[in-house]
């Protein structure tokens, strides 16, 4: 019995303390969390840039630097197509149409010098600027340049226009932040942001063109061919010129030739009239792991040499074939647009420092650049004469002419022009180097005269 009544006892305290503890504790802290309300927390953070790799994402300091430097380029040229051409010859109609094009341009110096594509104002007989502030200009062509796709126009003012300097696009790095800045359908002065996706792109291998784009996924759309592409700090690192598209809309892909290549396409221009090209005077491969296997190489990444120029600067400085460039100045091989682009940043006469492999062993020499001799002609290759050249042609008479290195053109072929021949003169102008010729506009060639091996001269007609 005086167990039980112990139990009960036990129990009852038990009971007593266990409610006492629930109403005391658990009851008003459930309370508190019902009472309690949300904390707001700030989204927004700070940092420190001074020692940071860390990019700002506020652009309108580069937005309000660059955007009034950015204006609309209209292009009025006549349609001259076949239907014209069949109306005009057979019916003696002139049925020519005027065709507008539109796309943008950056003025790059406070004189009103403008960059801009050479599609936005191929063929035109009048050219056309508005800048931001709605002000029109008459544009004067100064010179382009069809193998990078840059033009250079002139506007004149009384006052000084504003301008986008000239950044280094070498120093620019992939997930860089990055602005395009143009006129995409028209609607003047559109600036949309993103970030260098990679860089020396090159869009075809077969196009004879030595590509090194910049590409992006700012949003580029038709319209904006000639606009800037410019880095945070408002700097100009590339002229966006196309874009990848089934649908022919943006789609995350878009390209800008670099600046370091626009600002000497634009300075050769203005100081020479055209392009001045700087070449090592090399040709071959972009290493790669079945070309690796094939030339009996472990290195997968490179400019495998196959031949080199007589002459040029690889020859002069030793290079030869099965030397591997791995690397020119700073800027490592890893692709052939890797060359091409640092290249075509450089003219003749500069001198550059190619890193190279030779029998597993590392070597490097200087490189003197030469000039040009070689350019691509309807369809022909052609070079200027070699020493051995020479002394074969003088006994043909001429001391002038270019060499016909390749033809593919089956028209010039059917006609018994050859692999050999000499070009001597274009529209009765005797041409001396291959220079010459790259500056002849294709719409303006109304004969050639070719010499023959045997030093017999025949010349076409073109209508």
């Amino acid at each position: 019995m005086k167990s039980i009544l112990n139990f009960l006892l036990v129990f009852v305290t038990s009971s007593i303390l266990s409610i006492f503890i629930y109403i005391n504790y658990f009851q008003i802290n459930d309370k508190r969390k019902i009472d309690e309300k949300p904390k707001l927390i700030p989204t927004s953070y700070s940092y420190n840039i001074g020692n940071s790799k860390l990019q700002k994402t506020d652009f309108t300091n580069a937005a309000e630097k660059t955007i009034n430097a950015v204006v609309h380029v209209k292009n009025t040229s006549t349609q001259d197509d076949q239907y014209s051409w069949l109306y005009k010859n057979f019916y003696g109609i002139d049925s020519d149409r005027e065709k507008i094009g539109t796309g943008s341009g950056v003025i790059v110096s406070p004189d009103g010098y403008i960059i801009t594509n050479f599609h936005v104002i191929e063929n035109a007989n009048q050219i056309e600027v508005t800048t931001n502030k709605n002000k029109s200009y008459a544009a004067t062509l100064i010179g382009v340049d069809a193998n990078t796709d840059l033009a250079v126009l002139k506007i004149n003012a009384n006052t000084p226009f504003p301008y986008i300097p000239f950044g280094n696009s070498d120093n620019s790095r992939v997930g860089e932040w990055v602005l395009a800045v143009g006129n995409p359908f028209n609607l003047n002065s559109t600036v949309t942001a993103g970030i260098i996706s990679a860089k020396s792109r090159d869009l075809s291998e077969y196009d004879q063109k030595n590509q090194s784009f910049i590409q992006t996924d700012a949003a580029v759309n038709m319209g904006n061919s000639g606009g800037a592409l410019v880095n945070t700090y408002g700097e100009l690192i590339g002229i966006n010129t196309a874009i990848q598209s089934i649908s022919g809309g943006f789609v995350g892909y878009a390209f800008a030739v670099p600046s370091n290549i626009v600002r000497k396409v634009f300075e050769d221009i203005l100081e020479f009239g055209d392009v001045q090209k700087g070449l090592l005077g090399v040709t071959g491969n972009a290493l790669n792991d079945e070309l690796a296997k094939r030339y009996d190489t472990d290195e997968t990444e490179g400019f495998y040499i196959n031949s080199t120029e007589e002459n040029l600067g690889a020859d002069r400085a030793g290079l030869m074939q099965g030397d591997i460039i791995k690397q020119v100045d700073d800027v490592k091989i890893n692709r052939f647009s890797d060359l091409t682009g640092y290249l075509s940043s450089k003219r003749p006469g500069d001198k550059v420092t190619v890193v190279y492999i030779r029998d597993s062993k590392e070597y490097k020499t200087t490189v003197t650049l030469r000039k040009t001799n070689r350019t691509l002609f309807l369809g022909m290759e052609l070079r200027n004469k070699t020493e051995d050249d020479k002394a074969r042609y003088i006994d043909l008479n001429t001391t002038h002419g270019v060499v016909i290195s390749r033809i593919e053109n089956r028209r010039l072929y059917n006609l018994g022009i050859k692999e050999g021949y000499l070009i001597l003169e274009i529209n009765d102008e005797k041409i001396y180097e291959v220079g010459q010729i790259e500056k002849i506009p294709l719409r303006s060639i109304s004969s050639i005269l070719f010499l023959d091996n045997n030093g017999q001269k025949e010349r076409i007609l073109f209508e």
